[in-house]
C-alpha cells in the first residue's frame, strides 16, 4: 500500500502496509526487509494522540476493553505517516513510520508493560 520517502527524520520506511481484519493485525514490510505483525489491540492502547499520550509522560492514560478492536480504515499522512481509524471510533494518532518500527521491535516489552499498567489499575483488556 504504501511506497514512501525519507522525510521528517524518519530513520524507516515501510515498503508495504497491509490490515488483517480477520485476525486485527497491520502487517509491516520495512526498507530494510524488517517484517512486523503488530496487534490493532497494541497499537490502539499505545496511539500516538494526545488523547492517550496526554501532553507529558505523567499524563499518559491506561487504556482498558479493547481485547477485541480492530482498525476500519488506514489514511495516508504525506510521505512519512498513517492515521489509523479503529471500530471503537478512535482516530486521533498519527503514526510515523519510525513509531510502526519501534513499535514492532518491542511489541513484547511494551504489552508487557501495558498488561502490567492495567494490572495496577485493576482494569482489564475486555470491555465492561
Amino acid at each position: 500500500m504504501i511506497a514512501a520517502t525519507r522525510e521528517f527524520g524518519q530513520s524507516h520506511t515501510p515498503t508495504e502496509i497491509r490490515l488483517n481484519r480477520e485476525e486485527k493485525l497491520l502487517d509491516l514490510t520495512f526498507d530494510d526487509g524488517q517484517t512486523f505483525k503488530i496487534s490493532a489491540e497494541l497499537l490502539r492502547v499505545e496511539s500516538p494522540s494526545a488523547e492517550v499520550q496526554g501532553h507529558s509522560p505523567d499524563q499518559k492514560k491506561v487504556v482498558a476493553g479493547r481485547r477485541h478492536v480492530n482498525i476500519m480504515e488506514i489514511i495516508p499522512v504525506g510521505n512519512y505517516a498513517v492515521a489509523l481509524k479503529f471500530d471503537d471510533l478512535h482516530d486521533s494518532g498519527i503514526y510515523t513510520w519510525d513509531f510502526f518500527y519501534n513499535m514492532g521491535q518491542n511489541q513484547e516489552a511494551i504489552f508487557a508493560n501495558y498488561l502490567q499498567e492495567l494490572e495496577a489499575a485493576g482494569l482489564s483488556r475486555d470491555p465492561s
